[in-house]
């Protein structure tokens, strides 16, 4: 999990898992977002708290399927910034569990200011038919939009 440094909270009774990336200056992002400025991708916030949300599932054995990928993402806000040097730190709680799709509520902090948070929907990948190139990735069911 190239996102996250390490694990150092769970809390299975509530479905808590905490994690932190300590952000260095070797990331392969530094030199382009943003040229002179150096500013983690919002994407790469999530896909941390993703690798977060899929290590505490496959450890306590929540979700069938050796692989869980990004199903989507709901309410998404980034509220400051992470730079090299600096510890985000994630919070992630599981909120519903089904046989195809986990709800995850996130947040991310640095320096005890929130950054980001959101809500992540994770889906069991077919490792065996992806690998061979047959397989269609089950997903949520679409909204019907408000």
């Amino acid at each position: 999990m190239e996102q996250l440094t390490a694990v150092c909270f769970e809390d299975h009774k509530r479905r808590i898992c905490v994690g932190y990336k300590d952000v260095t200056p070797n990331e392969f992002w530094v030199r382009g977002h943003m040229p002179g400025m150096p500013l983690m991708p919002g994407v790469i916030m999530c896909e941390a708290a993703a690798q977060l949300a899929s290590y505490y599932t496959h450890r306590y054995g929540l979700m069938d399927g050796a692989l869980i990928g990004f199903g989507g993402l709901e309410d998404v806000r980034f509220r400051g910034i992470v730079r090299p040097g600096d510890r985000l730190v994630i919070m992630a709680q599981l909120l519903k569990i089904r046989k195809q799709m986990l709800t995850c509520e996130f947040q991310g902090y640095t320096n005890q200011n929130r950054v980001c948070e959101g809500v992540l929907i994770g889906i069991p990948l077919p490792v065996e038919q992806l690998m061979s190139g047959s397989a269609a990735l089950p997903g949520p069911e679409p909204s019907s939009g408000s």
